[in-house]
């Protein structure tokens, strides 16, 4: 059997605010549009020859109420002031009978560029590791990005992120998915 084999797979992402924290979440997978999804969570590969295909033609073939597979990165806050972020990061081998890697990172405090360099990293190690690449994890992500794609392994990195800053008052939730799609 072979089961359940994404097709293709797009990014999206979103910040809702409500003084409820359910509200807010909703409110984020809302402006990701989404929100009429019953949606399950799973790890982190990308299927060989799974297409990335835009958010705009990924929603078009979403049903309302139907069970839909994403990877999510989700964080929330209810402190006014505070930094949230949530970054899926993609790693895409060049080879497309291998499966590549989907990151997520959710936290407090990090900038749009810290969650968004956190995520790339993370997939790009996965898959660095997976093809046999072990590059110093110590170095900034722009040095291994480098290294990563002189290897001529991987095809691209990426990655979606989506950053607040807590209001008084409300909960602010950010979510960044990958969205996974069947044929």
């Amino acid at each position: 059997m072979n089961g359940l084999v994404p097709a293709k797979v797009f990014l999206t992402k979103g910040v809702g605010r409500h003084k409820y924290q359910l509200k807010s979440f909703e409110q984020a997978l809302r402006q990701a549009g989404v929100a009429q999804q019953n949606l399950v969570q799973v790890s982190s590969i990308v299927p060989p020859k799974c297409k990335i295909i835009s958010r705009v033609n990924g929603l078009k073939s979403l049903v309302p109420g139907q069970i839909s597979y994403c990877v999510m990165a989700r964080a929330d806050t209810s402190e006014h002031g505070r930094l949230v972020a949530s970054s899926i990061g993609v790693a895409i081998p060049r080879d497309g009978n291998q499966w590549g890697y989907l990151s997520e990172v959710h936290g407090h405090g990090m900038n749009r560029r810290q969650a968004e360099d956190m995520a790339e990293d993370l997939a790009a190690g996965m898959l660095g590791t997976t093809l046999g690449l072990e590059l110093d994890p110590d170095k900034a992500w722009s040095e291994k990005e480098q290294a990563y794609k002189a290897s001529g392994l991987f095809i691209r990195t990426t990655n979606i992120t989506q950053t607040a800053r807590g209001q008084k008052d409300l909960w602010t939730t950010t979510v960044a998915l990958a969205m996974f799609l069947f044929e």
